[in-house]
């Protein structure tokens, strides 16, 4: 059983930067794959970010490719997400979440999932 948290959310202004993290309880988050989702209101959730487990190779969404950038603390036993340039369509909940499988990009593939953070950009 892993338990994930996520914090570092909340209100910023456009081209504002944002990290949130994701810390890891139970298990050994290196051991898993780790994803970021978002979700707006009235849209479904989206694959925002990955990092693989092992090796820690990082895939991202085209939205978010060369603003956003994901990391893992293995000491910590926590998950980053670094975000920069800050849009308004970034606006969302950000959920943080973990498969012991291979599967990145689709959200049924995870099996544990942390309560979201909100990020809200105002332009």
């Amino acid at each position: 059983q892993v338990t994930l948290v996520e914090s570092g959310g909340g209100l910023v202004q456009a081209g504002s930067s944002l990290r949130l993290s994701c810390a890891a309880s139970g298990r050994t988050l290196s051991n898993y794959v780790t994803g970021w989702f978002r979700q707006a209101p009235g849209k479904e959730r989206e694959f925002v970010a990955g990092i693989t487990r092992g090796d820690g190779l990082t895939y991202y969404a085209d939205s978010v490719k060369g603003r956003f950038t994901i990391s893992r603390d293995n000491a910590k036993n926590t998950v980053y997400l670094q975000m920069n340039s800050l849009k308004p369509e970034d606006t969302a909940t950000y959920y943080c979440a973990a498969n012991a499988r291979y599967g990145l990009v689709r959200s049924r593939e995870y099996d544990y999932w942390g309560q979201g953070t909100q990020v809200t950009v105002s332009s």
